[in-house]
């Protein structure tokens, strides 16, 4: 049934499309939850090369709030939160990209280009894959177009030849950034070939191809020099004497809170991104026989987003946050009740609220720095957070916890990760062959009597 003309106008207003013919499009409202009903108003447009295209993770929310059912075809709806305002949330209405019929001018090309980047990062964004991550992956695709210098549709494997070349030996980069960049670029074309080879091929009579092939594919690159913590001795010597110092620092709360995120970088294995993220309400005393921490900003596999898990807090993490709950937070402010406080306040106050904000990775990185430079000089510029992480798997292993319990706590996906994560003593395979015998040796000794 055909439509009336005021129909169609409140479809194009409720969904905010904007038809044009080649480019894409995106138009992005503001929806205010509890304002006046329906009350939106345009905030950009942006579609620009190279510039990130706002994506989003809040999909139930702003379905409930302004209550879409469903996208008109052709389009595709993405969403994002603007935690700048609280409970204002953005809706984002996309033009699929399709293909022009042929190119009138040098300009069509570049549009259509500048098309199949976009909607490559939208199918990233439809995976869950995170703005960060797919930012990040843009700006190295229009990285090897700039290199090209010609359309992207052009490239072959040669000239990826010379682009890893480029970014190794002239760049200076590291491998596993050469690595990382050529598995971008080679997911882009897989996407290209798969999706849109014959409207390329239509338009331009270039057939695409995959330019990092079997032959320049860098293989699995490790990840640099090993991070081989220091010894058990060491470690103890540092903390016992940093805790002692304590009483007698210029500073006690920004100390004290230093070495309550280098114990859990010891003791738990917590990533500093953990850390500084943590809440009050996170510590919870009344699950399990320790308590558990509820870390709520987990490092994603595959740039997916955070990813929650619980830490049981054993090896004395407990008693660490039951002093530090008990005899310390509440000198920061009177916001120690609040369980949406964060657990490990910076200096500052907020100049609207006048709370405590939370602390930044890098004052927390100084405070190790600092006293690491005290206490254990020999490490000195060697021993980062990243590094005590290491030392709580090994210990963790050298106390005899099996690979799979260490995996948990430190919120790996794979186990072939935790085990880079393991740095055993040189005589560990003879401790190994000892202990096994010696069990061994006990069951022969049960069944004989």
């Amino acid at each position: 049934m055909r439509q009336r003309p005021g129909e169609r106008r409140r479809d194009k207003q409720r969904c905010g499309r904007q038809v044009k013919e080649t480019s894409l499009v995106v138009t992005v409202f503001r929806v205010i939850v509890g304002g006046r009903r329906g009350e939106r108003q345009p905030a950009r447009k942006t579609a620009a090369a190279g510039q990130p295209i706002p994506f989003s993770e809040h999909l139930t929310e702003l379905r409930r709030a302004i209550r879409i059912r469903e996208a008109p075809p052709g389009l595709v709806i993405s969403y994002h939160s603007d935690r700048a305002e609280g409970t204002a949330v953005s809706l984002s209405v996309v033009e699929a990209a399709t293909a022009p019929t042929r190119f009138r001018s040098a300009q069509d090309a570049d549009d259509f280009e500048q098309e199949l980047v976009d909607q490559f990062a939208l199918a990233a964004s439809s995976s869950g894959v995170t703005d960060g991550v797919i930012s990040a992956e843009r700006s190295v695709i229009f990285e090897f177009v700039r290199f090209l210098d010609r359309p992207l549709w052009t490239a072959r494997p040669e000239d990826a030849d010379r682009f890893l070349i480029q970014q190794r030996r002239d760049r200076g980069l590291a491998r596993t950034t050469v690595q990382g960049k050529a598995w971008i670029v080679a997911r882009f074309y897989d996407f290209l070939i798969r999706r849109y080879d014959h409207d390329i091929q239509s338009l331009t009579s270039h057939s695409v191809l995959q330019p990092i092939d079997e032959f320049n594919r860098p293989a699995k690159a490790e990840y640099g020099a090993p991070r081989v913590p220091p010894s058990e001795d060491e470690i103890d010597r540092l903390f016992i004497e940093w805790r002692s110092a304590l009483t007698h620092t210029r500073k006690f709360l920004p100390a004290a809170r230093d070495y309550l995120a280098a114990s859990l970088w010891r003791r738990a294995g917590l990533r500093i991104g953990e850390t500084v993220m943590l809440d009050i309400r996170d510590w919870r005393p009344d699950l399990g026989s320790h308590g558990k921490l509820h870390v709520r900003f987990g490092k994603g596999s595959r740039g997916r987003g955070p990813k929650t898990r619980l830490v049981p807090t054993i090896n004395s993490v407990d008693a660490l946050l039951e002093w530090w709950l008990t005899d310390v937070r509440h000198q920061f402010g009177d916001d120690w009740s609040n369980p949406d406080a964060p657990l490990l306040p910076s200096e500052r106050r907020d100049p609207y609220t006048g709370a405590w904000i939370r602390v930044g990775p890098d004052a927390l990185r100084a405070g190790l720095a600092g006293a690491v430079g005290v206490w254990l000089p020999s490490w000195a510029g060697r021993l980062t957070p990243h590094g005590l992480r290491h030392f709580c798997a090994s210990s963790m292993y050298a106390r005899g916890v099996d690979l799979k319990a260490i995996q948990e706590l430190l919120g790996h996906e794979w186990l072939s990760t935790t085990t880079r994560y393991i740095h055993v003593h040189d005589d560990n395979i003879e401790r190994a062959w000892a202990t096994a015998n010696d069990r061994v040796a006990g069951r022969l000794g049960l069944q004989t009597r």
